[in-house]
């Protein structure tokens, strides 16, 4: 294939899906297997306190992981979009394309929220509930906190399945 004046060069195209993908893989495939294998079977098998424990690490783990693969997918999808042909200028909505890449980076928009609110809300709550607790103090928020978790991180993992439904609409449009 041969590049277009004006259009980037196939080498560098390749380069930012390849990247999109392995950042897109990383962060929902890191999700999936914390919320789907993961917590079911630590929950069923550890004590709270350990569970709570085990949740702590993996999202100390998870969370670079998952904003560095934000930045990737954030710079990679920008060159994309404006390479494709499908492309006619911000908020031109007059395909189905660019209606499902719109909604596409909404709920994208949401998962930066979602995210946000574990790495900055939830996760110093719980280390505050875990320093009370190893101070022989009672902390009655700490179920609460952890359902709360729990739920955001199946609801990114939800938002993650439904921008690869989008994305997916946006190919064959």
């Amino acid at each position: 294939m041969i590049a277009l004046a004006g259009a980037p060069p196939l080498w560098a195209l390749t380069l930012t899906y390849w990247l999109h993908m392995l950042a897109t893989i990383a962060w929902i495939g890191g999700l999936a297997a914390v919320v789907l294998l993961i917590l079911p079977a630590a929950r069923a098998s550890l004590k709270p306190e350990d569970f709570a424990r085990l949740l702590e690490k993996i999202q100390r783990r998870l969370d670079p992981l998952g904003w560095l693969c934000l930045a990737v997918l954030l710079g990679t999808g920008l060159f994309q979009m404006t390479a494709s042909q499908n492309y006619q200028g911000l908020l031109a909505i007059n395909n189905r394309w660019a209606a499902a890449i719109l909604v596409k980076h909404l709920v994208f928009v949401g998962m930066i929220g979602v995210s946000a609110t574990l790495t900055w809300g939830i996760m110093p709550a719980l280390r505050r509930v875990a320093l009370l607790r190893l101070k022989g103090k009672d902390a009655p928020e700490a179920g609460r906190l952890e359902r709360r978790e729990i739920f955001l991180l199946r609801l990114n993992l939800g938002l993650g399945v439904l921008i690869l439904g989008l994305t997916a609409l946006a190919r064959v449009s």
